[in-house]
């Protein structure tokens, strides 16, 4: 191995390229990883007659790191192996085309956090319920900070003990908690939706970088605000990881890490990309923003 990367029989590897193949092959692995997290939860929260709506907000998740997955691949092929004229127009649009049906994802996703915060801002309470115990063999699970339980026999007294139970799914009324449980459920509904509308702007910010270098403009305080305002919102991701370790929830800290790193490429791609420009120009007029 090099000062500058590895080379394996005919191929060279450089530094960049080494760390897009470990960040993509983590990444790869979480997707996965969450698609059992969403079936395990599916599977306390779905039933036979649930809507078509309703599963896709079941697979929310799944759904939304989908479509980051195909819009993380696309911004690598737009800002590190392609220009605007290594394809066809016809194909430019249809790469613009997958990257709005990756958006209207994105948005179903807002949709689903927004649908749940809305669900469990009017959990209704348990008439007559005062334990758990008594939700035995009624086909309950109980949820706290996430960890669904079904209620039985055995670990009805263990669950909880307090006095005061809610529904947090209406209308199929299967997934039971209490104040406390309702307290954290609502922490990180609020997390997912800061979180989820923060990566959409960083999306937005990184496509208006994409579109002022594909006019050969590396420098400008446009540049430097977009890239100042992207800082600032990281900062607000590693908030939202630094949360979820809190919470005890490491496959999401680490996720988010994850993609932060991904999206730190994405950056790396770019900064290259000005540096090309700012050769290309170096003997003709700075152009600025």
């Amino acid at each position: 191995m090099s000062a500058n990367g590895v080379k394996i029989g005919r191929y060279s590897f450089g530094k960049l390229e080494l760390i897009k193949f470990v960040v993509y092959s983590a990444l790869t692995i979480n997707f996965f990883l969450y698609i059992g997290n969403d079936i395990e939860i599916a599977s306390h929260t779905l039933y036979e007659g649930s809507t078509f709506l309703e599963r896709t907000r079941a697979f929310a998740t799944t759904i939304d790191l989908l479509a980051w997955f195909i819009l993380l691949f696309l911004l690598e092929l737009e800002t590190y192996w392609l220009s605007e004229d290594s394809l066809s127009s016809v194909a430019w649009m249809v790469i613009r085309g997958v990257r709005g049906l990756c958006i209207l994802f994105l948005a179903h996703t807002l949709y689903a956090y927004g649908v749940y915060l809305t669900e469990i801002y009017s959990a209704p309470s348990l008439q007559g319920v005062s334990n758990l115990c008594q939700l035995v063999g009624a086909d309950k699970s109980y949820a706290l900070n996430l960890a669904y339980s079904e209620i039985t026999a055995e670990n009805c007294a263990t669950l909880s003990s307090a006095n005061q139970f809610y529904f947090i799914d209406p209308p199929t009324f299967f997934i039971v908690q209490d104040a406390a449980g309702l307290m954290i459920e609502k922490e990180l509904a609020w997390v997912d939706m800061v979180e989820a509308i923060v990566w959409i702007v960083i999306l937005l910010i990184i496509e208006i970088m994409i579109r002022i270098q594909d006019k050969n403009i590396s420098t400008g305080a446009g540049l430097v605000v977009l890239s100042k305002l992207k800082t600032l919102l990281f900062i607000v991701l590693w908030m939202a990881a630094l949360y979820w370790l809190y919470r005890d929830h490491f496959m999401f800290a680490w996720d988010e890490f994850l993609w932060i790193a991904g999206f730190y490429v994405i950056g790396l791609n770019l900064s290259e990309w000005r540096e090309e420009i700012n050769e290309n120009n170096s003997r003709e007029p700075t152009h600025s923003v």
